[in-house]
């Protein structure tokens, strides 16, 4: 599937309920993501977005109602051949050997944690993750092993691996985990950058904190309990009415030099003793 070939549709859920342990975990969940759109699942922790994310994936399959991700229905579809179509960007990578930034970027292909055995990436491939290496400014990184790469250093390593393969979908799992500021920074701008290196890619974020988006995030689908709260353009869905109903706590939000800040509102009460 070469970038022109992109359905233009990437996810489209259908009245999807997700049941686990005799627990209803998602309710009547609907939303559509198109092509180049740059999405962000927000909500407090048991809301479904790891869930909702599992069906991104292709990992997960709803209960009742329908996923279509790239333009193939969950259950109706090869899931290995969808899945390396989907690049995952997760902060928790379960690596334990001290393979290099270089062999980590590999595994993007292979779809493996550890290098397979025997396994030998052709020229055009080894090309093709120097290549990332280099746009993600790990150019002095390539021969590092893993467990020595600071955490800033091993989210960008997670995002050139994502991207190896040539990824239609692009998730990102809470990748500013264990983040200081100044990490967190750089691996926004580095997200950011791929919009402009990779225009025809479609993302969607998983993440907590308002601060936390990167600026070029077009939509956002704030969840609670399990069902949508709001779903669509940023502008339109991150109110302060519709954050505050999402974690239920009286919330102000503000846009501000392209970034989003988020904190406790404060009553016209506490602001005169202040």
């Amino acid at each position: 599937m070469t970038h022109s070939t992109f359905p233009p549709t990437i996810l489209d859920l259908a009245d999807v309920t997700f049941r686990r342990d005799g627990k209803q975990i998602l309710h009547g969940v609907s939303f559509t993501v198109a092509r180049g759109e740059h999405w962000v699942m927000l909500g407090p922790n048991g809301a479904g977005k790891s869930t909702i994310l599992g069906f991104c994936g292709a990992v997960t399959h709803p209960t009742t109602g329908t996923v279509d991700v790239l333009g193939h229905q969950l259950g109706r579809v090869e899931l290995q051949a969808l899945r390396r179509r989907i690049g995952h960007v997760n902060p928790r990578h379960p690596l334990r050997s001290p393979l290099t930034v270089t062999e980590v970027v590999l595994t993007g292909i292979t779809g493996s944690i550890e290098t397979p055995m025997r396994w030998r990436p052709t020229p055009a491939e080894l090309a093709r993750a120097r290549e990332l290496i280099s746009l993600l400014g790990l150019d002095g990184k390539a021969e590092d092993i893993w467990p020595t790469l600071s955490q800033g250093e091993r989210g960008r390593t997670l995002i050139a691996r994502a991207l190896v393969a040539d990824p239609a979908l692009l998730l990102l799992d809470e990748p500013s985990t264990g983040l200081d500021v100044a990490a967190r920074e750089q691996l926004l701008d580095t997200i950011d950058l791929l919009t402009r290196t990779h225009p025809d890619l479609t993302s969607v974020l998983v993440t907590h904190h308002l601060e936390e988006l990167p600026e070029t995030t077009t939509h956002a689908l704030l969840l609670s309990g399990g069902r949508i709260v709001e779903a669509g353009p940023t502008s339109e869905v991150l109110t302060s009415e519709h954050v505050t109903a999402t974690f239920d706590h009286p919330i102000e939000v503000e846009y501000r030099d392209g970034r989003w800040i988020a904190r406790t509102a404060k009553t016209r009460a506490t602001q005169r003793r202040g």
